[in-house]
């Protein structure tokens, strides 16, 4: 008999937000608590992959730690992504209006200036911008279903 795991993503969904000139943006409501709980007022925001920001909460950020602090020192790709993911990092807290101020550093890195998407995917949350964004979903449709084998899904 298969066994079936469940899993609940914490983070699902897309919503569209504008970049203030002080830098903050709104964190969407369904993902406050998630990201913060009752507990919790930081969440930590870094250099994601292919152009955006990862946001993590303070839980899933101790996890991501442990798991780089493991990589071996002496495997060079583990050093870069090491550097890449850790030095750009930023801890970030919520205000009351349930926005966080985004670093300058890090907007700079995935190209932030004002229209961004907000985006749950699963473990965590990735901030683009807007045009990133919907230029990453300009896909074929046929070509994806073809890779979804290769990942096994």
């Amino acid at each position: 008999m298969r066994q079936v795991r469940t899993f609940m993503a914490r983070f699902v969904g897309e919503f569209n937000h504008s970049i203030d000139a002080k830098g903050r943006v709104i964190v969407p409501a369904r993902f406050r608590d998630g990201l913060f709980g009752e507990e919790k007022t930081e969440c930590f925001v870094t250099k994601g992959l292919d152009g955006c920001l990862f946001v993590y909460d303070r839980d899933e950020w101790a996890v991501m730690e442990e798991k780089i602090a493991a990589l071996p020192l002496s495997n060079p790709n583990a050093r870069r992504f090491s550097r890449q993911f850790l030095s750009g990092a930023a801890p970030c807290e919520i205000d009351k209006q349930g926005r966080i101020l985004l670093p300058a550093k890090l907007r700079e890195y995935a190209g932030l200036s004002k229209d961004v998407a907000v985006v749950g995917v699963g473990s965590h949350i990735e901030i683009w911008d807007l045009k990133a964004w919907d230029a990453m979903n300009d896909f074929d449709a046929d070509e994806m279903a073809r890779n979804m084998e290769d990942l096994g899904i």
